[in-house]
Formats: structure tokens, C-alpha cells, sequence
């Protein structure tokens, strides 16, 4: 992967309170072709732990540690 990170889909879950932001990234996971990049944005708190725990159990990686900006968390995640 190049070092500039190209998402094929963002998801802004700002707004949504867990568990959804887990339920809506797995379930785009489940729906994208193996290798391509998921850009996740959330604003839970409980996400910065949630997200990548589900994800990881899931068998999904990271294609950069999570990043909390602010009040916001962005993931970075390869189907």
C-alpha cells in the first residue's frame, strides 16, 4: 500500500451513539472487496475502544492506528 491512504469508502458515523458505529463499519466491511481501504469517522467515545476490537476479532486490520483528532476518532481499516 502507498504511503498516502486512498479510501474506496468513507463512513461519517458523527452523531451516532455506540454500538451503531460498530454495527455500520462491520456490516461495510462485510460488503468490500478484500484489500480495499474503509475510512471510518466517529465522535463516540466508546468507538475509540469498540471499533477496533470488533474489527480486529473480525479478522480485519488496520492499515494505520486509530487516530483520535480532536473529538473526533478516524479509523483506517482493510477489508
Amino acid at each position: 500500500m502507498s504511503t498516502e491512504l486512498e479510501p474506496a469508502y468513507t463512513l461519517d458515523l458523527r452523531g451516532e451513539s455506540c454500538p451503531y458505529p460498530v454495527i455500520y463499519t462491520l456490516e461495510t466491511l462485510e460488503g468490500m472487496e478484500a484489500g480495499q481501504l474503509l475510512h471510518v469517522i466517529t465522535d463516540c467515545p466508546s468507538s475509540f475502544r469498540n471499533v477496533p476490537e470488533e474489527v480486529q476479532r473480525r479478522g480485519y486490520r488496520f492499515a494505520r492506528d486509530p487516530v483520535k483528532n480532536g473529538r473526533e476518532f478516524l479509523f483506517y481499516i482493510v477489508a
